[in-house]
């Protein structure tokens, strides 16, 4: 998992990436390609 200041690049890499927030946090996951994961810190 990447941990990056900005996840808007990040979600347009991919066509399902989806931005969660968990617990206060936001995260980028995948479920088709389990690669593109990353939280914002």
């Amino acid at each position: 998992m990447k941990i990056r200041n900005s996840l808007k690049s990040l979600r347009n890499r991919h066509r399902d990436n989806r931005i969660v927030r968990r617990k206060g946090r936001v995260y980028i996951i995948n479920k088709t390609q389990k690669r593109y994961k990353a939280r914002q810190g």
